[in-house]
């Protein structure tokens, strides 16, 4: 089989002028960056899961500056109504008709705070959002902008007066990735950085949304090779015949790992998909979908740890041109 090479150069200009702005702003966590960009020319939406003072809405907002799409961010809390995201239809007495005001979901980038506080009618009103691109207010569907990218973030130690998220919208999030602590030189940089101002206020933005929708374009046409395909649906099966776990990878699970392979390796320069960007990918796009079983809780095992052992366990295709 024999494929012709695509012309990746709007991603790869894309991608360096959205690392360099946020690098700007953020000391390290390139490989942060490169998810939260194989989401967005995925069309996906990022859960970050990590402890306060992260910098996670400090990522957001950057990003959205540099992306020049409207940020918005929720915080989620137990009294929050569907109404407070999707907005409201108000009457108008001049107008003697309802019009209808925008809520915070109507920006292209949403920063939801700590999701799991939000009740689930709330959820329910998120997840179609997330799902369909829409928001449905008294009857009356509107669509969403694009791009629309949610990144929530969740707490992982803080359970109290939480809703744990629903499985059908922990699927609905392309990827589930940790920022961690800085190392130490890199928490130096950040102090010396935010010393006298906040660098994101002079941030400007280094695409449009002509830009993202070409290379969302682009990114489908990112080659895999059939062997590939074998290896990755390989790794599929595992997981859903592994005693450890009650619940494997769905075919959604399957399709979303393809697509973040090609848009990963169009990230790294390449117009094609090898072994490496599936391994890498495998437990940011797969952790939060499995489900452990009763055993496996019982001994303390984590998803992680069990993806780990699926990805050691199942064959690498011998070395071939994955371009071929």
């Amino acid at each position: 089989m024999t494929q012709s090479p695509i012309d990746i150069q709007p991603i790869q200009q894309l991608a360096n002028a959205v690392r360099e702005n946020v690098a700007r702003v953020i000391v390290g966590k390139e490989e942060i960056v490169d998810l939260l960009l194989v989401a967005l020319l995925c069309e996906g939406h990022v859960l970050l899961e990590d402890v306060p003072g992260i910098g996670k809405t400090t990522l957001a907002k950057t990003l959205a500056r540099s992306l020049g799409g409207s940020f918005q961010r929720i915080q989620f809390t137990p009294d929050l109504l569907p109404s407070d995201i999707t907005g409201v239809s108000i009457f108008n007495q001049q107008k003697q008709d309802f019009e209808y005001r925008a809520g915070p979901l109507m920006a292209q980038i949403v920063l939801a705070d700590e999701i799991n506080r939000a009740g689930p009618r709330t959820q329910s009103a998120l997840l179609e959002a997330m799902e369909e691109r829409q928001v449905t207010v008294d009857g009356t569907t509107r669509a969403l902008p694009y791009p629309f990218l949610v990144l929530a973030t969740q707490n992982p130690v803080e359970q109290e007066g939480t809703f744990p998220l629903p499985e059908a919208q922990l699927d609905r999030f392309l990827m589930r990735v940790a920022m961690g602590y800085p190392q130490r030189e890199e928490e130096r940089q950040i102090l010396r950085r935010f010393r006298a101002t906040n660098p994101i206020v002079d941030l400007t933005s280094v695409a449009s949304t002509e830009d993202i929708r070409a290379a969302n374009r682009i990114c489908r046409e990112v080659f895999v090779h059939p062997t590939l395909e074998d290896y990755l649906l390989d790794i599929v099966g595992a997981t859903r015949a592994h005693k450890s776990l009650a619940l494997g990878a769905s075919p959604r699970a399957t399709m979303a790992l393809y697509r973040a392979c090609q848009a990963l390796a169009a990230v790294r320069k390449r117009h094609y998909v090898i072994p490496d960007d599936i391994k890498t990918l495998v437990t940011p796009v797969f952790a939060h979908r499995l489900i452990l079983s009763i055993d496996a809780r019982l001994h303390s095992k984590s998803v992680a740890e069990i993806l780990d052992e699926v990805v050691e366990n199942v064959a690498v295709p011998v070395e071939e041109v994955w371009n071929r």
